[in-house]
């Protein structure tokens, strides 16, 4: 018995929306994705400029903000991915 494995590929972003709440992508396939805003703690702290000015990567793999260094892909917003804050290091 022979497996095959089979590579899926995801839509691609087209374009982002960025509010007070939430991050909505709009895919190739006519589906707008959105997730909250806290999944992403650096848009959470950017200012609306900040947020506005974003790069498409990897042929619409994923999104860019070059001014806060944030990344997001269409896998990890199709699959429920926050990303995760930085631990603090402790001074004592």
């Amino acid at each position: 018995m022979s497996t095959v494995a089979i590579e899926y590929e995801y839509p691609r972003v087209m374009s982002v929306a960025v509010t007070e709440d939430s991050i909505a992508a709009s895919l190739s396939d006519g589906r707008t994705v959105s997730v909250p805003l806290a999944w992403s703690w650096r848009l959470s702290e950017a200012t609306p400029a900040q947020r506005a000015h974003y790069e498409l990567i990897g042929s619409g793999q994923g999104v860019h903000w070059p001014e806060i260094d944030e990344d997001i892909s269409v896998a990890g917003m199709l699959h429920g991915t926050p990303a995760a804050r930085p631990k603090q290091l402790s001074t004592v």
